[in-house]
C-alpha cells in the first residue's frame, strides 16, 4: 500500500496537497471567539448571511486554476469536500451554545497540519469552526484506508463556552483601551481568550524539522503553547513559542503564514511590520547560520470587503506572504503581488504567479488555503545549536 501522508517541513518538494472550496462561505452570526465588523459588505454589525454567489464564483475559478497549476507541477490534489450544512447555511452548535450558522471551506490549513506521517486537527478558538472537520472527514478516512502508515490524530475537542473567553474583550478593544494599553496586551499575548482550555490553530506553525516556531496569536493560548510543547516533545519535536510587535494601528493577528516563513533551509522571509519580540527566536536562527530577509511588501491593493474572519480586507494586506513552496527553489505567489515576486527571484526563486485576488476575500490565500500531505523528504534537524530554556 502506498505512502500518502509525510511533510516535515514548509519546503521539501511538494507531492500531495489538500485544497479548499468557497462554496459554502458564510459571514458568521457573532460570537465571543471573533469580532466582526461588516458594514461596508452588506452586512450591518450583529447580521450575517452567505456570500454573494458572483463572489463565491469568481473564488471558484480562481481556486480551480490553481489545482490545473498544481497539477501541471506533478502535485496530485485532493479536494474538500463541502459539507451540506455549509451550503444549506444550517445552524451550528454544541449542548454548551449555538450559533445561526457556520463559516467556510476554503482555509483548512488554519485547523490541520501535517507533522511527518501524522495529521492533526486543531482546537481552533472559533465556534463559527468547530464542526470544520466535516469538510475533510471523507479525505481523511480515504488516507486512513489506504495509507497504514497515517495517524489520524485531534487534540481534545474544545468546549469554548463564556469561560475560554475575555468578556467585553472585543468592545474594549474597539471603545476603551488605548493603543499604548492594546500594544501591551498584544506583547504579553493577552488577546481575547483565557486559558480555560488548550486552544490552538495550525496556521499559527512554521514546521521546520525538529523545531516549529509557533506564534502566540489571538487564536492560540498560553494553554495551548503547553498543550504543544508536551505532545510534540514526547516525539523528540521542540515547540519554540514566537512573539511578534506591531508598527501598524492593529494589536492582534491571527496567523504566522503573514509573518515569517521559512521558504528553503537556512532562509526564513520577514514581515517588518510585525517585529520579533522574542529575541531567543532571532538568536536561535542567527546561531544555526539562517538569513532573516525582511520582504519588500504588498503591492496589490484589495477592494473587496467581505472576509470570513469578519475583517474587511481594502488596501494592501499581509497576504501578500502567504506562498505555497513546491520545493526549496520553487513557489507559488499571488499573482498581484509584483515587489515580493521581483524580491524572490532575486533570491534564486522560480515564481509561479497564481491570480487568488478573488478568494482572499473567503479568509485565506495560497498558503491557509491548503494542507500539505506529501513532501519529499524525511525529519532533519535544521538547529542543532539550541538556545537553553527557549
Amino acid at each position: 500500500m502506498p505512502k500518502i501522508v509525510n511533510a516535515w517541513n514548509e519546503w521539501d518538494p511538494l507531492k500531495r496537497v489538500i485544497l479548499g472550496r468557497p462554496e459554502g462561505t458564510h459571514v458568521a452570526g457573532p460570537e465571543p471567539g471573533l469580532y466582526s465588523h461588516q458594514p461596508e459588505g452588506g452586512y450591518p454589525i450583529g447580521t450575517y448571511g452567505p456570500y454573494p454567489e458572483e463572489m463565491v464564483e469568481e473564488a471558484k475559478e480562481q481556486m480551480d486554476n490553481f489545482e490545473r497549476i498544481l497539477k501541471e507541477h506533478g502535485v496530485i490534489v485532493d479536494r474538500v469536500e463541502v459539507h451540506p450544512a455549509y451550503l444549506d447555511g444550517r445552524g451550528n452548535g454544541t449542548p454548551d451554545w449555538t450559533m445561526p450558522n457556520v463559516r467556510s471551506a476554503s482555509s483548512p490549513r488554519d485547523l490541520f497540519m501535517t507533522v511527518g506521517n501524522e495529521i492533526i486537527e486543531a482546537p481552533g478558538a472559533q465556534r463559527q469552526r468547530w464542526w470544520e472537520y466535516l469538510n475533510l472527514r471523507p479525505i481523511f478516512e480515504r488516507y486512513f484506508k489506504e495509507d497504514p502508515e497515517f495517524l489520524w490524530t485531534a487534540a481534545p475537542k474544545p468546549r469554548l463556552t463564556d469561560e475560554s473567553f475575555e468578556r467585553n474583550y472585543w468592545y474594549n478593544y474597539y471603545n476603551v483601551w488605548s493603543d499604548d494599553e492594546k500594544r501591551k496586551r498584544m506583547e504579553e499575548g493577552r488577546f481575547h481568550l483565557t486559558d480555560k482550555e488548550p486552544l490552538w490553530d495550525a496556521a499559527c506553525a512554521m514546521r521546520m524539522g525538529k523545531d516549529i516556531f509557533w506564534y502566540h496569536s489571538c487564536v492560540t493560548n498560553y494553554a495551548g503553547i503547553d498543550w504543544l510543547k508536551r505532545y510534540f516533545g514526547a516525539k523528540g519535536i521542540r515547540v519554540h513559542e514566537v512573539h511578534y510587535g506591531t508598527t501598524e494601528d492593529v494589536y492582534y493577528a491571527f496567523h504566522q503564514d503573514v509573518i515569517m516563513a521559512p521558504l528553503r533551509p537556512g532562509l526564513v522571509m520577514h514581515n517588518p511590520t510585525r517585529p520579533f519580540l522574542t529575541e531567543e527566536a532571532v538568536e536561535l536562527l542567527k546561531k544555526n547560520d539562517w538569513e532573516i530577509v525582511e520582504t519588500a511588501g504588498p503591492t496589490f491593493n484589495y477592494d473587496e470587503v467581505l472576509d470570513a474572519f469578519g475583517t474587511p480586507r481594502k488596501g494592501p494586506n499581509p497576504i501578500f506572504m502567504n506562498t505555497l513552496s513546491l520545493g526549496p527553489n520553487k513557489i507559488c505567489v499571488e499573482a498581484h503581488e509584483e515587489k515580493y515576486m521581483e524580491q524572490l527571484d532575486k533570491l534564486g526563486f522560480e515564481v509561479i504567479p497564481v491570480p487568488y485576488d478573488k478568494v482572499v476575500p473567503f479568509g485565506g490565500s495560497l498558503h491557509c488555503t491548503t494542507v500539505d500531505v506529501y513532501r519529499e523528504g524525511d525529519l532533519e534537524d535544521y538547529f542543532p545549536n539550541q538556545i537553553e530554556g527557549f
